[in-house]
């Protein structure tokens, strides 16, 4: 079977791991995965993120690695037909890149041809920005993105930490802790076998 293309959507403050570990994970058997962000050209780089539960009532944020922009945000508009799969990573990028008209071009793009969405986190904000695409689907995300699932006409589901679903070609997961889980069930959901010697 022939790699896949994927398209990472991130924005300034998206978390690192969820940028670094689903990128490497999937080049790593053959995937390809252009990381884009709104007005970004190949060759740039965003700041991102490290989001953590701590003891607080809510995460804590701190600063991460800078991360690489591989695709000119321009082009992978003009070129949506390529790739095979949307991936919207959480953090704190996608609060702000969902009110993009772009953005909800390309998530629309995916939804309207049936290709695979990935989410993860606070990723699905951007997809709520768009009309339809939780609709119907169970999806998984942080806690504190329940109401907005819900008044989308999703169902929020209170995965585990660790727990990633699949409704249709929607895969979700609550967090970064859960990348091993959602990244299995990504590749599923693209038609990847893994086989051990």
């Amino acid at each position: 079977m022939a790699g896949k293309k994927i398209l990472m959507l991130t924005g300034e403050f998206t978390e690192e791991y969820e940028i670094f570990v689903f990128q490497q994970g999937m080049m790593a058997v053959g995937h390809t995965v252009h990381v884009v962000c709104p007005d970004k050209k190949a060759g740039d780089r965003i700041k991102t993120s490290l989001h953590d539960f701590e003891g607080d009532q809510t995460y804590t944020e701190k600063v991460g690695h800078y991360a690489d922009i591989n695709k000119t945000f321009s082009e992978a508009l003009a070129q949506l037909d390529q790739y095979d799969a949307v991936y919207c990573a959480g953090g704190r990028g996608p609060e702000y890149i969902r009110t993009d008209k772009r953005i909800q071009q390309m998530v629309k793009h995916f939804h309207d041809a049936d290709k695979p969405i990935f989410t993860i986190c606070h990723g699905v904000q951007i997809l709520i920005a768009v009309d339809g695409v939780v609709r119907g689907k169970r999806v998984g995300a942080l806690a504190a993105c329940e109401p907005e699932v819900t008044l989308a006409g999703g169902t929020y589901v209170d995965l585990s930490p660790t727990d990633s679903l699949i409704d249709g070609k929607m895969v979700s997961a609550k967090g970064w802790t859960a990348l091993a889980a959602f990244m299995r069930d990504c590749l599923k959901v693209l038609g990847t076998e893994i086989k051990h010697a």
